[in-house]
């Protein structure tokens, strides 16, 4: 338990930031989810690049806000890339 005021002030900040912190992760999860299911399902490239577009701007705005490390960024981005030129080569 906090002792001070600004200790008490400190806790229900740092609940606050935990709680939107969860959210914003599990919304670029989500994200990122969605966008291995939508190369599994036969799309075409055109969708799949537009898609993929935004997925990077996820991971670059996740990264600027350091809800995840930006090596961390880079390398899902560079998973992702190489996924979907595996998906679209044959």
């Amino acid at each position: 338990m906090p002792n001070s005021a600004s200790a008490e002030k400190a806790l229900r900040q740092s609940l606050v930031r935990r709680e939107r912190n969860r959210q914003h992760r599990s919304a670029l999860r989500s994200r990122l989810k969605q966008f291995r299911a939508l190369l599994q399902s036969g799309t075409t490239q055109e969708e799949a690049d537009s898609q993929f577009s935004l997925v990077v701007k996820a991971l670059d705005q996740a990264a600027a806000k350091r809800l995840i490390h930006r090596n961390a960024a880079s390398r899902v981005k560079s998973r992702l890339a190489a996924l979907k030129k595996k998906t679209f080569a044959g």
